[in-house]
């Protein structure tokens, strides 16, 4: 079954024609890795799948269900089964990790009494169990990016959006994070569309690689 598609979607932002006519699948279950140069249309594509944008043109479905077609978006966010780690981490700086991570459960409305356990499982699937007391600014680079994937966990996502998360790491930081995540997608079997400009990430990541140039998709890749 299809986790995305993405019928001849075009969207301009202001005066740049963000993308033009893109069409795209991505079957549950895989991991889709975006390259391109910055500007590209890379991210804009992500704010789509989120419901943060709405399509000029096209059609945008995910796991069935026609969520965005031109001009308004037909199923809210917070009900498209996704998880989004944001470039920025977009991490909220007066809540603990914990916090930020039940906040969400929240805003779906989970019981109370699941929030906790919900929460304690995110953490330890990215291995920081140990840091829920903790608020951002006392966390590390690395420590926050796992926090960030924490939170897009915790909701149990179908589909897993990130846009550049690893880009301001070290080259032996990202490396790890990058396995971690390859080990969690794996082991959750949820489908990803990861964006990025890093070859690397395509190497260890991608089921399918797209490349992306001036808001068109380039060329698509199977890996084997």
């Amino acid at each position: 079954m299809g986790a995305v598609s993405l019928a001849h979607v075009t969207k301009r932002l202001g005066s740049h024609q963000a993308l033009t006519d893109v069409s795209l699948d991505v079957l549950s279950g895989t991991a889709v890795v975006v390259l391109g140069p910055s500007g590209c249309g890379k991210t804009t594509l992500l704010r789509l799948l989120a419901g943060l944008e709405t399509p000029d043109a096209g059609t945008i479905t995910i796991h069935g269900t026609l969520v965005a077609e031109p001009g308004r978006n037909l199923v809210p966010p917070y009900m498209r089964g996704l998880g989004f780690v944001f470039q920025d981490l977009a991490l909220w700086p007066h809540m603990t990790v914990a916090e930020n991570l039940a906040f969400v459960l929240g805003s779906m409305r989970v019981p109370r009494a699941q929030r906790g356990t919900r929460t304690q499982r995110a953490l330890e699937l990215v291995r920081i169990a140990q840091l829920g007391s903790r608020h951002p600014h006392q966390l590390s680079g690395g420590e926050q990016q796992r926090v960030a994937l924490a939170r897009a966990l915790v909701s149990q996502p179908r589909l897993l959006l990130l846009d550049e998360p690893f880009s301001s790491l070290d080259m032996e930081l990202r490396a790890t994070l990058r396995a971690e995540l390859d080990r969690l997608r794996r082991e959750l079997q949820v489908a990803m569309v990861y964006v990025t400009h890093d070859r690397e990430d395509a190497t260890v990541l991608a089921d399918q690689v797209v490349e992306m140039r001036g808001g068109r998709i380039d060329s698509i890749a199977t890996r084997p």
